[in-house]
Parts: structure tokens; sequence; C-alpha cells
């Protein structure tokens, strides 16, 4: 008998200034909140969170220190509890929105999420990425639930840089890719068993929401503007991309990401920077249809994501450098073994540099 099995954030609210119906959304769930917030945006969300939480929740604030690491998790954990909270809130970017999760975990109390970027699928799931203090990928924490609210302001998105919407698309353009290989593999999503047909139409929506209005997104967000097609394209990074992945399964894009973590040029790339060019690599690597790969190739080239390794700061690596990456990519547990195929880091090897050399050719270079 084959269970499939979903999980879902209990609450999502989106759209222009959602940001004002914070102190109404938290009181649902406590009475003091520890409130971390990434150190740029500290300054202009403070003001937001003290107006908006007026009179309906007590609430600590405390800057972020940068990366989601055990040592940083530790001091959020002491903080809660010397603070005697009973809520935890992640306000910012994936790595404060992880430690947020994994604070609330560690504290076995609910935990709101308010990202300021659509960069990642981060913000919905139940999973923290732990990095070294040094910012190299460590490991996964699972976690036990969703987040009880995902509160996602349109505005403050549309008025953050553009690279991050970009590559927020980045990394949802894995997730249909890498749930339809977990679904022909009958692989294990996140929940360690296989999803149901609800994780995969999600996933392939994901996909056809970004090839529809991702240019259009990009532009209204080059303007700072909230129009219907940004709408779209932040629901399709934020909820789409994280329910596809984490109830439809990871597969090669990701674990060539986790790879390339070790390579010190790419580190001042995003996230999703470097799973977009996992994605064309792993196209190659499972041997998709050339339309398929011309598609997602110029989808990429349409909104500027990377389809060189040039792009993600690999101009010049050595094979045995970008060998390591592979060998890393293929490591023990790794979600590349996903994969309908044979894996071996000299395949991942292979599809890295024909990946490269395909941009590199559409580039003209």
């Amino acid at each position: 008998m084959m269970i499939t099995t979903a999980i879902f954030p209990a609450r999502y609210v989106q759209g222009n200034h959602a940001i004002r119906f914070l102190g109404e959304e938290l009181s649902r769930l406590g009475r003091k909140a520890l409130v971390m917030m990434g150190p740029v945006i500290f300054p202009k969300m403070q003001p937001l969170v003290e107006e908006y939480t007026r009179g309906t929740i007590e609430v600590y604030l405390e800057r972020f220190g940068g990366e989601c690491c055990d040592r940083e998790i530790d001091r959020m954990v002491s903080l809660g509890q010397s603070q005697q909270v009973d809520l935890i809130v992640g306000i910012g970017g994936g790595k404060t929105i992880d430690t947020a999760k994994a604070t609330a975990h560690h504290l076995r109390l609910p935990v709101a999420i308010v990202p300021t970027i659509a960069s990642t699928d981060a913000p919905c799931s139940a999973l923290a990425v732990i990095y070294t203090p040094e910012g190299v990928w460590e490991r996964y924490l699972i976690l036990p639930r969703n987040p009880d609210l995902v509160l996602v302001d349109t505005h403050i998105i549309a008025e953050a840089p553009v690279r991050f919407l970009v590559a927020g698309m980045g990394d949802a353009l894995a997730t249909w890719f890498e749930a339809e290989d977990c679904q022909i593999k009958r692989a294990k999503n996140m929940t360690g068993r296989m999803g149901p047909m609800t994780a995969f139409s999600l996933a392939h929506l994901c996909y056809e929401t970004l090839l529809e209005y991702g240019v259009y997104a990009k532009i209204a967000c080059e303007q700072q503007a909230v129009t219907p097609a940004l709408e779209r394209v932040i629901e399709a990074n934020t909820l789409l991309s994280g329910l596809g992945f984490e109830s439809g399964g990871l597969a090669a894009a990701h674990a060539i990401h986790n790879g390339f973590t070790a390579l010190e040029e790419t580190k001042k790339f995003w996230h999703g920077e470097k799973v977009a060019f996992g994605v064309l690599a792993m196209l190659i690597l499972t041997d998709r249809p050339s339309e398929e790969i011309d598609r997602v190739f110029s989808f990429c080239e349409s909104v500027g994501l990377p389809t060189t390794l040039a792009d993600i700061g690999l101009e010049g690596v050595s094979r045995d450098r970008l060998l390591s990456a592979a060998e890393r990519a293929c490591g023990q547990g790794e979600t590349i073994y996903n994969e309908p195929c044979e894996i071996t880091p000299e395949a991942v090897l292979a599809a890295l540099c024909t990946a490269d050399a395909e941009g590199r050719r559409r580039k003209g270079r």
C-alpha cells in the first residue's frame, strides 16, 4: 500500500501592504514575540513592526547575525528563553527565516514568517538549511511542522533589489523538474514519503507561472510597482515553489547548488542563481528533450538568470575543482539520487561543462 503525504503552512497571507495586518495575524499565535530581522532591513522594518503590532502583541526586536548556523540559532534560543516569549517571528531573507524556524523548533513555540524578498521558497517550508559560520552548506534540519503563519507584503518585495526576485525565479525553476523526476522514480519527498498528485500539480503550475509572467514581473519590480504579474510570480517563488519542492521532492539541481557552495568564488551569488545553473545541468544530465532545454535556457536569458559558469563566478575554473563540486553534489544522502538515471561525479561534471558550453554558445562566446 502506497502512502502519500503533503505538508503546508497553516496560514498564508499575501498582498500589497499586507504588513498592516501583522499585529492581527500574530495575535492569533501568542502574546509576546521575539522578532528577528535581517541587519540590512532592520532600520526600515523596525518602525513598521512597532506601528502595526502596537496594542495587539508585545514584541522584542533583535538583529539577525547574518548566517543560519548553530551558533546563531543557540543565541536566539537563549534570547527567547530570557525574554520569556511565546512566539518567534522571522522577518527578512532566507537565512533569517530559517534561523527563526530552527529557533522556534528548539523552543517548541509557534513561528511566523515575514519575507522581505522573494528570493527563495524558504518561507513556507518545514526545513532549515544550516550552514557553517563561514557560509558553507552543512545540513538540512527537517522540522516537525511548517510555519504557523507566512505573511507576504508584495509592496515591500517590490521595493527590494530586482536581483532577489530573479534569484527566486531561479530557485522556483527547479521545482517542477525535480518534482517530476521524483514522481518518475517514486522517490521520497521531504516528509520521507512520496508526494500526492496535488504536489506535482502545484509544482507544474509554478513552472507555468514563471514562463508566462516572469518577464513582466521583473519589469514591474524594476519600477517598484505591484502588478498582477508580480503578485503571481511572488506567489510562485514563495508558496508554489515551497509546496512543490517540499511535497514533490528535491533532486539534482539543489544537490548541484550544494556542491557549488564549496567553491569560494560562488559565495557572492544567491542560492537561486546557483540553483538555476543547476537546473540547466540537470536537464542535460537527465537527457531532457532538446526543445525543453532550449525553452529553459531562453527563460533564463529573458529574466537574467545564469546560463554559464562565469555567471556564478566560475570563469576559467579548472576541471579538477569543478569535479570536487560534482563530488560534493553526489555526497551520501544527497537529493541527486532521486534522479531516475545513473549518478556519478563524472556524469555531473559532464553535464556542468556541457551546460556551460551551451550557455556560452548562445551568448556568442
